[in-house]
């Protein structure tokens, strides 16, 4: 019996012609490829933008204003990762038959291109399923993973970013000479019946309009009754939806302690105030956004102490940040620093009150932070000590 040799393999692999049709084509991979490209960009730029204001360099001049800033930025970031799904799987569909084509034989500047293209093109598939699927499962709340979601999440979006620069700069070319030619074009030998490459595109396009209109009501209160698969339809206690409750954060049993005290430490004082002396102090009511890195937000109306104003009473130095620490022990973010420009906003609260009515416990019971944009991890709940840092 014969071995095969690689001619013989080589006749058995189908060949890039072999699925033609009307449908593909290079007039059709760049123009969904355009589109995907501008979603990535999008979706890259504002989750870098999400990233700094979790850990903010000293060069980002990140402050309370505009007061719905991470609001609008986070719902753009999960809205143009969604409206990437539909272009990607269109933009994979018409590329499909070049994975069958041969490299070139010889070795030469054109076989180097060849590999650079293939492995660019295999890396930034493999980065972008990542991110869409992790940030899907993000959405839902479900972490199947050990691995930290937000950090890994940033570290593979520059790998995906930066395979997407090389492969559009080796097919420069060709994205040039596809973008300028018609989409369509006469194919005589083809099935004059089969779905043509604009509406292909347009079948695209409607796709990832769909997925944004049946998710964007997370984050468009206009379109909480038509986005059906929003994972947040806006309802929750007190009319505000709930990601962790305080049994889930290991809250529940201290946070309802009658004999709670609030700790205010600046420096070696320290001052103890329960929630009727909170109560007795100046309260300020703001609407103000809470907004979660899962792409849903909500306007509320919260009252309190400005937070300023209860730092003020043990004279803490001007322009100093404040590290609040909850009563939660389970899971992340029980700690988090509130920057200066923040504590010296009045609308930066320690809120009692949520929509006219005692906070519930879900939402933070006996007091909360809320502050003007902000990442929601960082609206601590169930607040029992502040540290100003001097």
């Amino acid at each position: 019996m014969r071995l095969p040799t690689v001619a013989d393999i080589e006749q058995r692999l189908p060949k890039p012609e072999d699925f033609e049709s009307r449908a593909r084509g290079t007039e059709l991979s760049a123009r969904v490829g355009r589109l995907l490209g501008i979603a990535f960009g999008i979706c890259f730029l504002t989750g870098m933008w999400s990233h700094f204001q979790y850990t903010t360099p000293g060069w980002v001049p990140l402050g309370p204003n505009p007061t719905q800033l991470y609001r609008f930025t986070q719902g753009t970031h999960i809205l143009s990762g969604i409206a990437a799904i539909p272009l990607l799987l269109v933009k994979l569909w018409s590329v499909f038959p070049r994975l069958f084509s041969l490299p070139p034989k010889k070795l030469d500047r054109h076989l180097v291109i060849d590999l650079v293209e293939k492995a660019s093109i295999g890396v930034l598939v493999a980065s972008s399923f990542f991110m869409l699927f992790s940030g899907l499962l993000n959405i839902a709340q479900w972490y199947p993973w050990n691995f930290s979601f937000r950090r890994t999440h940033e570290a593979v979006a520059w790998i995906a970013i930066g395979s997407l620069i090389v492969h559009i700069a080796v097919k420069l070319p060709v994205i040039r000479e596809a973008l300028g030619a018609p989409i369509d074009h006469r194919d005589h030998d083809l099935d004059p019946d089969a779905p043509t490459r604009r509406s292909v595109l347009q079948g695209a396009v409607a796709a990832s309009g769909l997925a944004v209109l049946l998710t964007a009501g997370q984050t468009v209160p206009l379109l909480r009754k038509v986005s059906v698969f929003a994972v947040r339809d806006g309802q929750g206690p007190q009319d505000l939806p709930v990601n962790r409750t305080a049994k889930g954060a290991g809250a529940a049993t201290e946070a309802v302690d009658p004999q709670f005290v609030l700790e205010i430490v600046v420096g070696d004082q320290t001052l103890s105030l329960n929630r009727d002396q909170l109560l007795a102090m100046p309260q300020r009511t703001h609407r103000l956004p809470i907004a979660c890195v899962e792409g849903w937000s909500r306007n509320a109306e919260w009252t309190g102490v400005s937070l300023r104003d209860v730092i003020a009473l043990l004279d803490a130095p001007p322009r100093s940040a404040v590290k609040i620490r909850s009563m939660q022990t389970k899971g992340a973010f029980g700690t988090s620093l509130l920057p200066a420009a923040y504590v010296e906003d009045h609308r930066t609260l320690l809120a009692l009150e949520l929509n006219g009515e005692t906070l519930s416990l879900d939402h933070g019971y006996p007091c909360r932070i809320i502050a003007p944009n902000r990442p929601g991890v960082f609206q601590t709940k169930w607040v029992k000590r502040l540290e100003v840092q001097a």
